[in-house]
């Protein structure tokens, strides 16, 4: 998702002043309310704009808040330092009730401070120690950001907020989508189709089948997601407790960090340098990426039935499927998801790559990079919901996949020449090559329900294997295909 970035100083290079336009246009970044430059906090909003609560700017800027706020209550909870006072619940309530009050003026407020620190941390430690005092903590301002460098902070704010997305909004749209594609799979399982393999007419199958086999492929990728480990740390500049221990020696630092990590609901990470190393990062966007592959496989097959009319795409009253051609009902939810699962994946494949490495101790490469996550996890979800949409917007069209299977009797070869083979093991005599006879047949010839009746009754089979053959047809010969949707129960 596109991040609303803090307000810069104004000495910061990194941001420019719009520059004019030619005489004559209005400058659209001078426009109120703001225009927004990309997709997905423009048309695009309404799709995606759950993740908002936890891959924007304004997010992170608040789980910073709430880590920052749990460290200060966890030091006080666990007295790790001389002098320090038993917070009374009135108080421990009230510094959470900063995190619960982060709004719109709290967004404004850090931005002001940033201004002025061009620092997005230490702006949120400030913000923090504005507050104290009304609750009788000015005094322990010295304990907001205690012994923590940045990316302490950083790397929890963003364990917290990625989870929340993916376990919030992400895996339950995804779920809903396979569910989608399950009750098709279901509904269509004893539909007889044709297949196609390398795009030739090939053994037929169920279109309920097919599609169990999208939402089977699909719920493991999901399954891997929902286990994915958040991993954690909070551990010095070097990830090494040096400032604890100087700081208060006789404190078990690395439970105390444990201990803190397990209570936000992540997991410990016991060994790093100053940045947490990102490889469970990693590992979550490639199983994202391989369900957005996988889900960009479903497009590209319904595209294609729809383009030979397997599918019958139902009209949205009013809508323009060409603006020249009114005939057409354009398939543009599935190429819609198509293109917007190829930037998913570009992004997600990118930051993969990039936050697993870091020079020596700590360089800023994944800072910058992390704040693409939430357009990488967007662009999926817009995916998943146009999907949803086209699904819902589809007939099927049994009669073609009928027609389809009574124009390709060939098909049955495969059938005929493993009954021929049986049959000569069994004994039968006259079984002798079933595979070069049946080419000889099928291979570049249109083979009509007579002529296949004809070959078959002449072959010579025992009575059980002809009556199995001459009773097949190409809409029978799907084999257990339906049985097989129930693996989806």
């Amino acid at each position: 998702m596109a991040q609303t970035p803090s307000a810069p100083a104004a000495s910061d290079s990194l941001y420019l002043e719009p520059t004019l336009l030619d005489s004559g246009r209005v400058s659209l970044a001078q426009a109120e309310p703001a225009v927004a430059l990309g997709a997905l906090d423009g048309r695009y909003r309404p799709a995606v704009a759950a993740l908002v609560d936890h891959l924007s700017e304004a997010a992170l800027n608040r789980n910073r808040v709430h880590v920052e706020v749990e460290w200060f209550i966890h030091l006080c909870e666990n007295s790790v330092l001389p002098g320090l006072p038993t917070l009374s619940p009135e108080q421990a309530s009230g510094l959470r009730q900063i995190v619960l009050d982060f709004d719109s003026a709290a967004i404004a407020e850090l931005a002001q401070i940033e201004a002025v620190t061009v620092h997005d941390v230490k702006a949120v430690e400030y913000f923090i120690g504005r507050r104290l005092a009304d609750l009788g903590l000015d005094d322990l301002k010295p304990l907001v950001h205690f012994a923590c460098t940045s990316e302490d902070i950083n790397n929890l704010a963003y364990a917290v907020g990625i989870r929340d997305a993916v376990l919030d909004v992400w895996v339950p749209a995804a779920r809903a989508l396979v569910e989608q594609i399950s009750g098709m799979a279901r509904e269509s399982s004893e539909v007889p189709m044709l297949s196609r393999t390398h795009g030739q007419p090939a053994t037929p199958t169920t279109l309920g089948k097919e599609l169990a086999v999208f939402a089977h492929r699909l719920n493991r990728q999901i399954q891997r997601v929902q286990t994915t480990q958040f991993l954690g740390k909070i551990n010095g500049a070097t990830g090494t407790y040096a400032a604890h221990s100087v700081a208060a020696p006789d404190a078990d630092w690395q439970q105390i960090s444990r201990q803190f990590v397990e209570s936000l609901g992540l997991t410990w990470n016991p060994l790093t340098t100053q940045i947490e190393s990102h490889d469970w990062q990693a590992e979550l966007y490639a199983d994202v990426a391989r369900f957005n592959r996988i889900l960009h496989n479903l497009c590209t097959d319904v595209w294609s039935y729809i383009s030979i009319g397997f599918f019958r795409q139902v009209p949205v009253a009013g809508a323009t499927g060409s603006s020249t051609m009114p005939h057409k009902v354009n398939p543009i939810r599935f190429e819609n998801a198509e293109a917007n699962l190829e930037i998913s994946c570009s992004l997600l494949d990118t930051l993969g790559a990039t936050l697993v490495t870091s020079r020596w101790q700590r360089d800023l490469t994944d800072s910058s990079s992390q704040r693409n996550i939430g357009t990488a996890f967007g662009h999926s979800l817009l995916a998943i919901s146009n999907v949803a949409k086209g699904l819902e917007r589809l007939d099927v069209a049994d009669d073609v996949m009928a027609a389809d299977l009574e124009a390709n009797w060939e098909v049955l070869g495969e059938a005929i020449q493993t009954v021929m083979r049986a049959e000569a093991i069994a004994g039968t005599p006259g079984m002798d090559d079933p595979y070069e006879r049946l080419k000889e047949l099928t291979r570049g010839h249109r083979v009509d329900s007579t002529r296949m009746q004809e070959f078959v009754a002449d072959l010579g089979l025992s009575p059980a294997a002809h009556q199995r053959l001459s009773q097949l047809s190409p809409a029978t010969y799907t084999g257990g295909a339906a049985s097989l949707v129930s693996h989806l129960d």
